[in-house]
């Protein structure tokens, strides 16, 4: 159920930094049209972390409306205080997603037995499936592979999204854990080298404005066709590249505007993408024919 191309969907915006409802309903009709396999709804890409709870409750399931069980919904549900992560899983549970995407705890660095705990906490709480996910470079922890291995076991616990920047940490991780555990790739430059490794899938930022392309790279990989899954990864090195030159989602929300695809509308502390990166995003996504 899980697998393949799975866009970490933007949360698009007004100029007033209101939330676009209309554009959110046509950014999941058009990944639908065009192959995703599944949207993470209200991640890190989503800005979660400026979201009121009541906003991310309702982008959820306006998002499992629109979808209506087409492809998988998983609902972002991470937080840094473990009764909080609890009752965004829950409510999202109640939501009627797919599973749950749940990041590390930020700021408050717990150690790896508080990262175990807080992640058993939150399964214990709930039914669905549960998604790991680890990103130092936001988070300010590291969900170590031996912790990983540890939580594995747990019935509803399936899968980590990988981000912390080292794509060996992919085969770490399965080293210790059941076939049926699974990886995704975190970190769009390095998909190619995640999938070799045992990845099934990517939760990507790229997949916003190239829904297409990312989920023929993935199922080219998955059908053995890797010459074709290589030839994929090349052309789309530099979209992956330009879309972290600044903080996401501050330069895909740019990219997906010059598509016409969504409004300018972005909460601060964020900002509009820089205005000395703006053409060269755009040549890039002309190279790539987005524009």
């Amino acid at each position: 159920m899980f697998s393949g191309s799975i866009v970490a969907l933007i949360t698009p915006m007004t100029p007033s930094s209101e939330i676009d409802w209309e554009a959110l309903t046509r950014l999941i009709e058009w990944h639908c049209q065009e192959g995703t396999n599944g949207i993470v709804s209200v991640g890190t890409t989503g800005e979660s972390a400026t979201l009121t709870i009541e906003e991310h409750l309702e982008v959820v399931r306006h998002t499992v409306e629109v979808v209506a069980s087409r492809i998988p919904v998983i609902a972002g549900t991470g937080a840094n205080s473990t009764i909080e992560a609890i009752h965004l899983t829950q409510e999202a549970e109640n939501l009627g997603v797919d599973a749950s995407l749940s990041v590390t705890p930020y700021y408050n660095r717990p150690t790896q037995e508080g990262l175990y705990r807080h992640y058993e906490a939150i399964a214990q709480a709930v039914d669905i499936p549960i998604i790991l996910y680890n990103v130092p470079s936001r988070t300010g922890c590291d969900l170590a592979a031996e912790t990983v291995q540890r939580l594995a076991p747990i019935k509803n616990i399936i899968g980590i999204k990988e981000a912390c920047g080292d794509y060996n940490r992919v085969a770490e991780i399965l080293l210790g854990c059941t076939s049926d555990f699974l990886v995704f790739s975190g970190e769009d430059g390095q998909n190619l080298k995640m999938l070799e490794l045992g990845a099934v899938g990517c939760i990507s930022v790229t997949a916003n404005i190239l829904p297409r392309k990312m989920a023929e790279f993935c199922l080219a990989f998955s059908q053995g066709n890797i010459k074709e899954a290589k030839s994929f990864d090349e052309k789309m090195q530099p979209i992956h590249k330009i879309l972290f030159c600044e903080p996401s989602p501050q330069p895909v929300k740019w990219a997906l505007y010059e598509m016409g695809r969504a409004d300018l509308g972005i909460r601060l502390p964020l900002l509009e993408l820089s205005e000395h990166l703006r053409q060269e995003l755009v040549d890039n996504l002309k190279s790539i024919g987005a524009l």
